[in-house]
């Protein structure tokens, strides 16, 4: 058996975290080949060959898969599929485009968010806002599936793989880049930061939520949000963390104005260390949080600050 691995790749740049977590999830099955995609993709398919536990890394280094568009990287997976028994990667936003593109050309079923690997046919995955847990046993001759990296370890370095080059496969011309927005920031990246503070619909403007993210800047730590606070405009999308937003499991996390609701823990409930700030003592989110403190977070938080 064999496992072809899309690396995560954004801006020439390897998202090593991700990409090493999945790593880690996915070698007892068998040796594994990382594809690095992208208009320039050979520094990232370097830093992937130093993985533990990477037999081999194919590099696609086109301006087709300069934008992070699905349908090529689709079609470029696909070309390569023949030799890999598993076709596998992190489920950050651009696997969770890219694989069912990926299964529905390959006629096969996709798994997403597999959380624990059985064995070569048998995985599991959260169901219900991860309050179950669904074991799958696929008879499909290939299986693809994206992988939640925050319920695994990173493999170490020290790899040695080989890197070669990847042809590019045939532009299915389904979608044509038009531009993009960024939000620049010096923070960590929220799905990979070892501590992350996160306001909610509490907060109560965007104005305010400025208070997060002072805390957020004295702990060296990401900036997130729940989903009330999000659908209120109090914060960009990419903050969300939930069952709809990003999941995270950082060694802190600091809820601030957050009730708590199901959608919400799925994303976060994973964390080493949970501390809840919140004027309501009833908030379910006391009920998972390790600390608790009951107040108003607009004299609280602050202080908190202050005393950092």
């Amino acid at each position: 058996m064999a496992v072809l691995l899309l690396g995560e790749v954004t801006n020439g740049e390897l998202n090593r975290d991700a990409t090493a977590k999945a790593v880690n999830a996915v070698k007892a099955l068998g040796d594994v080949t990382v594809l690095c995609a992208g208009a320039s993709a050979k520094s990232a398919a370097e830093a992937a060959s130093k993985i533990t536990g990477v037999a081999k890394v194919l590099v696609a280094e086109n301006a087709l898969y300069g934008h992070r568009l699905a349908e090529p990287t689709a079609a470029l997976i696909v070309s390569l599929a023949g030799d890999y028994s598993h076709i596998a990667a992190p489920a950050t936003t651009d696997a969770k485009n890219i694989m069912p593109r990926v299964a529905a050309l390959l006629d096969v079923m996709v798994l997403s968010d597999v959380s624990a690997v059985i064995d070569a046919d048998t995985f599991e995955r959260p169901v219900y806002a991860g309050n179950a847990i669904q074991t799958v046993k696929s008879r499909d001759a290939k299986k693809v599936f994206t992988i939640r990296t925050a319920s695994f370890d990173a493999a170490g370095e020290g790899g040695a793989a080989s890197v070669s080059d990847a042809a590019a496969a045939t532009d299915p011309a389904l979608s044509v880049w038009v531009s993009d927005e960024v939000a620049a920031s010096d923070r960590p990246e929220l799905t990979s930061a070892k501590r992350v503070v996160s306001g909610g619909r509490g907060v109560g403007s965007k104005e305010s939520f400025e208070i997060i993210e002072k805390l957020a800047d004295k702990l060296g730590a990401a900036v997130g949000a729940s989903r009330a606070a999000v659908d209120s405009g109090y914060a960009p999308n990419d903050w969300q963390v939930g069952q709809t937003g990003k999941v995270v499991a950082p060694e802190l996390y600091v809820a601030v104005g957050i009730s708590g609701a199901i959608q919400h823990l799925a994303g976060m409930k994973d964390s080493k260390v949970i501390v809840a700030i919140n004027k309501d003592e009833e908030a379910p989110i006391f009920q998972i949080a390790d600390f608790g403190l009951v107040g108003d977070l607009f004299s609280t938080v602050p202080e908190l600050t202050e005393k950092l």
